[in-house]
C-alpha cells in the first residue's frame, strides 16, 4: 500500500483513509493500539495484538486443555469456600 493521507481532527481525533481501514478491516468504533516509533505513529487493530499474544502462549498450553475453563472452575470453588 501507498502513502495515504489522514487527518487531525478537533478533539485531536485522527481520521483515517478509507483505503487505510479496508486493509486494516477497522469499522467505527474498533479499538487500535498506537504507539510513537522513532518519530511516527504505528496503529495496528487491538484483536490483531491479541491474536499475535495468544498465538505466541499456545505453545505453552497442551492441546485440549481449557485455561479459561480451568480460571473459573478455581474462581468458583473460591466462592463456595468462602
Amino acid at each position: 500500500m501507498n502513502v495515504q493521507r489522514g487527518k487531525l481532527v478537533s478533539g485531536g481525533r485522527l481520521q483515517l483513509p478509507v483505503e487505510i481501514r479496508r486493509a486494516l478491516s477497522l469499522s467505527d468504533g474498533d479499538t487500535v493500539l498506537l504507539e510513537v516509533v522513532d518519530g511516527e505513529i504505528h496503529v495496528r487493530p487491538y484483536r490483531d495484538a491479541v491474536a499475535r499474544v495468544q498465538a505466541k502462549l499456545r505453545k505453552y498450553v497442551e492441546p485440549g486443555r481449557s485455561l479459561s475453563d480451568e480460571l473459573i472452575a478455581e474462581r468458583r470453588a473460591a466462592a463456595e469456600n468462602e
